[in-house]
């Protein structure tokens, strides 16, 4: 597994969840991107792993920060 410190894998949860989203749904309702299934399932996918990884994040910065006390 990579060993990556907790508050970055906080910052890389919450930029897939903003891209997958709100970036990705907004371009599709503005007609910038269009809607396909691809590109729906790929907005799914980026926000789950988005919610993984920051679940992950906050069980690791919790971690840390119990064990400085």
């Amino acid at each position: 597994m990579i060993n990556l410190p907790p508050r970055r894998l906080l910052l890389i949860a919450f930029l897939c969840m903003v891209v997958g989203g709100v970036a990705f749904p907004f371009l599709m309702i503005m007609h910038v991107l269009e809607s396909t299934f691809f590109l729906n399932f790929l907005s799914f996918v980026l926000m789950l792993i988005g919610l993984v990884v920051g679940i992950l994040g906050a069980a690791g910065y919790a971690r840390s920060t119990r064990n400085d006390r």
